[in-house]
């Protein structure tokens, strides 16, 4: 296939995708859209990998849990090598090694290798692990011949690999293979790619072995200015991993934090500062009405009882969101938190989804959103948040 000039890497994915589809190239799970694509000829493209001399030199090879990945992840159980593969969404860490039981036969083997089997037989590898990884396979939607590689457009892979590297489990000789269909082989422009992009080294088709020869480095960490805060929310290991840093003098900045402003106003708190209950209030807070209530402000609800205002502070900011100022009403069991704009309350707002303090699941909404509501519901002698 060729790609055209002047198209997104968004533009490459739906053509890969559609092809495969309409060619009946596609395998299961279908339909391949918003996949890494399994393909008719997966096994037959994976059994090139052990005859790579990367592979034979290897002893710990990382591979992605992806379906046409399955059968290079029991090449490399069959040849007695340790196998680590990514938890899905890195929900639960980096990735996990995956153990099979003693004596295991070439059929469990197989089954170790399935999306069930990493689930069955594996045991998670933690950030302090000193784990040295010689070879890693990633799934791709679309990969050229020098190299430029195309996901499925999450960014997983290429976190991934910058968490490794931030681990120094990686390094710029660690050989990265691919395995994809000869219809996934296309021209990419090299304007599409960023400095966060993982390239490849070796290219396996059912039909081919293409040695990339590419020279483009790798990543040697991670971006954080690349890093979102949603997904700060949602990986944890990357929450350690931006801790540990931090601690070593690293600029963590995400990508939506921006600096806090020296004061909104001659009546606003100063940044980051809390306001308290018989504070004067800013004069945009002068009515109840829903309607009334800043849009730049977010509302945390369902406080435990006898939280205090430093726990709540420790928990935004490791979720990265770091609000202007804080209004405390722990006996009200919540806090509003004060944005330098209705966009960055939006991001916190997130970033902040499925937050916990001790037993309880905070509720977090728009202010002005939560206060409609509770007039709607009756309760109008709710407090404003700078009441």
């Amino acid at each position: 296939m060729e790609s055209r000039a002047g198209i997104s890497k968004q533009d490459i994915r739906e053509q890969i995708w559609d092809y495969m589809e309409s060619q009946n190239i596609a395998d299961f799970p279908r339909p391949v859209h918003h996949r890494i694509p399994n393909f008719k000829g997966a096994a037959r493209a994976a059994e090139h990998f052990p005859r790579l001399q990367a592979f034979k030199m290897a002893r710990t090879i990382k591979v992605n849990p992806d379906a046409p990945q399955k059968n290079a992840r029991f090449f490399v159980l069959d040849s007695k090598k340790t196998l680590l593969v990514p938890t899905p969404r890195l929900r639960t860490g980096l990735f996990n090694r995956i153990t099979p039981p003693p004596g295991a036969t070439k059929d469990i083997l197989r089954k170790c290798a399935t999306s069930q089997g990493v689930r069955d037989y594996s045991v998670p590898v933690g950030l302090d692990a000193k784990v040295l990884v010689d070879l890693v396979v990633v799934g791709s939607v679309a990969v050229s011949e020098k190299g430029w590689r195309i996901g499925k457009g999450e960014g997983y892979a290429d976190l991934e690999y910058a968490m490794m590297a931030s681990m120094g489990a990686v390094s710029q000789g660690t050989p990265v293979v691919t395995i994809v269909h000869d219809c996934q082989v296309v021209d990419i422009p090299e304007a599409l790619l960023e400095d966060h992009d993982l390239t490849v080294d070796y290219i396996l088709t059912p039909t081919r072995v293409i040695t990339t020869g590419c020279e483009r480095p790798k990543p040697t960490g991670i971006t954080w200015s690349k890093v979102s805060c949603a997904m700060m929310g949602r990986i944890p290991v990357l929450r350690s991993l931006r801790s540990r840093e931090k601690q070593a003098g690293r600029d963590v900045t995400l990508q939506d934090e921006r600096p806090p402003l020296e004061a909104r106003s001659q009546h606003a708190a100063p940044p980051g500062a809390v306001r308290r209950p018989g504070d004067p209030a800013p004069p945009e807070a002068s009515s109840p009405r829903g309607e009334d209530v800043p849009s730049d402000t977010v509302y945390v609800g369902n406080l435990p009882r006898d939280t205090r205002v430093s726990e709540l502070k420790r928990a935004l900011r490791e979720r990265g969101a770091a609000p202007l100022r804080l209004t405390w009403q722990g006996p009200q069991h919540r806090a509003f938190l004060h944005f330098q704009d209705p966009a960055a309350a939006q991001q916190a707002l997130s970033c902040l989804q499925g937050l916990h303090l001790g037993a309880n699941t905070l509720k977090v909404a728009l202010a002005r959103q939560q206060r409609a509501s509770d007039l709607a519901g009756g309760h109008a002698r709710e407090p404003h948040p700078d009441h």
